[in-house]
């Protein structure tokens, strides 16, 4: 169940994105219906546009969050469903397979999110007038899109031996011992952009921060203004030590006392932003760790999810009742290897596992047992046993600076491919019909 830190963030933006707009997907073209753009061989309709204006709109009237001028607000959503349009088309040119089986665990795992069953689920789509096939089908784009986001952006990182040493040896030379967490709003710069479009999101992250800095909440201000992929979290980074954030932010941030904001606009390579420290925390190398169990159903042609779901809830039910213990259970019934061992997973740090399951486990106080949780290998009921502190050893050390560097690196090497697909992409846009 583990998977890399550059995946799970892949994975929680485009889950996050299904959640929160259950039909993201493309607007059939209707009657009076034009082309807004072009691109390769999709189309971004005038309908589609005006149907992710009206969500946005309901979003911000619900959290009374202030949208920029319509003209404006409207090209950024065209330029979201461009390159919505572009990961997509690249996505299904570059072979990725998604099996029906993964596809019913995303989509229970998706409902389980909404606190909805699958036919609950269903039923509400038809409701909201959406057709069920075409919700799997854009789950379907938005996980081939999280593949090959994963293995295209993790073959542009290169770390060296002597990057890792250098990171070690910073720490210990500073006393690396800080962790921040950090709220940001960004404004995204162009590569090689005009004076003039320099200018303009200047004045944007400028108009962000004096607001924030006249006392309008932060969070509400990031998901306003922000573009970068916390911003439906406010904009919140979360708690990182110095070596896994930029060296500005670091530079910013560690004279502030939590709850302050940067008084100045920060210029990094990737654009403008405004920052807020959150949080501060002193610790030296040393990780959190969890060790817990679980119990594993693999869905096939004669288990579907579903059913999996509800004998997972029959187990926890009958732990809870004191009928039968976790660990016995997971020896009588769990489909993998740590079954003989009453589901015992071993100590693992934070970040081993794959975000559904993570987040699981966040959730649970010690001894607790989770409901039912969909990930790509199947559906799990879990329970923490213990969570520790270590200190890590030389190896584990440079493990962890391999991490490091490659969750630096992560965003930029993203911007970067995002732009070179862009830039090969056929796009055209299109006036609205005189």
């Amino acid at each position: 169940m583990t998977d890399s830190k550059t995946a799970r963030r892949g994975a929680f933006a485009a889950f996050a994105a299904l959640v929160l707009g259950l039909a993201a997907g493309p607007a059939p073209a209707q009657t009076g219906d034009y082309i807004v753009a072009v691109v390769n061989q999709e189309l971004v309709t005038a309908a589609e546009v005006q149907q992710r204006l009206n969500r946005v709109r309901a979003d911000a009237q619900q959290t009374r969050t202030q949208l920029p001028p319509p003209a404006a607000l409207r090209k950024e959503v065209v330029d979201v469903l461009i390159d919505e349009r572009v990961l997509v088309t690249n996505a299904r040119e570059s072979g990725m397979k998604i099996d029906e089986s993964e596809l019913d665990r995303a989509v229970a795992n998706i409902a389980g999110q909404n606190q909805l069953t699958v036919p609950q689920l269903r039923e509400r789509l038809r409701k909201e007038g959406l057709e069920y096939t075409k919700f799997r089908a854009n789950i379907k784009d938005q996980m081939m899109v999280e593949r090959m986001r994963e293995r295209e952006v993790a073959s542009r990182i290169r770390i060296s031996d002597a990057e890792i040493d250098a990171l070690i040896e910073q720490r210990r030379n500073a006393g690396a011992n800080a962790q921040f967490n950090i709220a940001q709003i960004m404004v995204i710069v162009p590569e090689n952009a005009a004076q003039a479009v320099v200018s303009e999101r200047r004045e944007r992250a400028l108009t962000a921060l004096r607001r924030v800095r006249g006392g309008e909440d932060f969070a509400t201000v990031a998901r306003e203004m922000s573009q970068d992929g916390n911003r439906a979290a406010g904009g919140e980074i979360g708690l990182r030590p110095t070596d896994r954030l930029p060296d500005v932010f670091v530079k910013a941030v560690r004279p502030l006392k939590s709850g302050e904001i940067s008084p100045e606009l920060l210029r990094s390579a990737a654009g403008f932003h405004v920052l807020k420290l959150l949080e501060r925390k002193d610790e030296a190398f040393v990780v959190q760790q969890v060790r817990a169990r679980h119990i594993l159903l693999r869905p096939s042609t004669a288990l579907t999810a579903e059913a999996a779901a509800r004998r997972l809830s029959q187990f926890r039910r009958e732990i809870l009742a004191g009928g039968k213990t976790f660990e016995q259970l997971a020896r009588e019934n769990s489909e993998d290897s740590t079954a003989p061992q009453g589901g015992d997973l071993g100590w693992a740090s934070a970040g081993s596992y794959v975000p559904e399951f993570e987040e699981a486990l966040a959730a649970l106080d010690i001894g607790g047992i989770s409901e039912p949780v969909a990930t790509r290998f199947g559906v799990h009921l879990v329970q923490v046993v213990d969570r520790r502190q270590v200190t890590l050893d030389a190896k584990q050390q440079r493990e962890q600076a391999r991490n490091i560097l490659r969750e630096q690196k992560f965003e930029e090497a993203y911007v970067e491919w995002l732009r070179d697909l862009r830039g090969r992409a056929y796009i055209e846009l299109r006036d609205p019909p005189q």
